[in-house]
């Protein structure tokens, strides 16, 4: 039966953690974005169909490619960053299925006989393993900076053309830079948010 985790581990993965912008100069380590996958990997999906893809982006040669197709606040966030990573799904991520969730064998065939069942989801499961992603990465002591504010279509034409990988977000990652943040933005209280039935 699960536990709570303790305050302190909260406070590293929701109360305190924060979107960063700037970033100290120190490096992540390849080591690091393994054990950041294998936490996130473990996440629930539907199906097990996990659809997510990853690119991490960790020269300045990789990132020069990624430059012209951000949005111009974005641009020195994210050559700044020790590591971008494109958080992407696998449009065809049913291809998997046999492997992933081999119990069921007609499982592939639900989602390549229907596109647009199997492109909500791609998105759907994708979207949640990106949340994942930034979990596993606080957990990992990582700080992180999701964000969209760049054209989808052309990071996909450059760093998966020919694959059924689409981009969903990217995701600065390092050890952000603390004094460098803005005051924390509000949120909206439980009666604002959620019902009671």
């Amino acid at each position: 039966m699960s536990q709570p985790i303790n305050q302190e581990a909260l406070d590293q993965l929701f109360r305190e953690a924060r979107t960063h912008s700037a970033w100290l100069d120190q490096p992540v380590t390849d080591e690091t974005l393994r054990d950041l996958y294998d936490l996130m990997k473990f996440g629930p999906t539907s199906m097990n169909c996990s659809p997510a893809r990853v690119l991490f982006l960790r020269t300045r040669e990789a990132k020069e490619r990624l430059r012209p197709f951000l949005m111009p606040a974005n641009v020195d966030k994210t050559l700044a960053a020790p590591v971008t990573a494109i958080v992407a799904y696998d449009t065809k991520f049913y291809d998997r299925l046999p492997q992933l969730f081999p119990h069921y064998p007609g499982g592939r065939e639900i989602f390549a006989n229907n596109a647009d069942l199997a492109q909500i989801s791609a998105m759907r499961n994708g979207t949640l393993q990106g949340g994942y992603f930034i979990m596993a990465a606080r957990a990992l002591g990582l700080d992180c900076g999701p964000m969209s504010g760049f054209d989808n279509a052309k990071v996909d034409a450059e760093f998966f053309a020919g694959e059924p990988v689409k981009s969903n977000f990217l995701c600065n990652l390092g050890h952000g830079d603390a004094a460098k943040l803005m005051p924390r933005n509000p949120r909206l209280a439980f009666d604002e948010a959620c019902r009671l039935l």
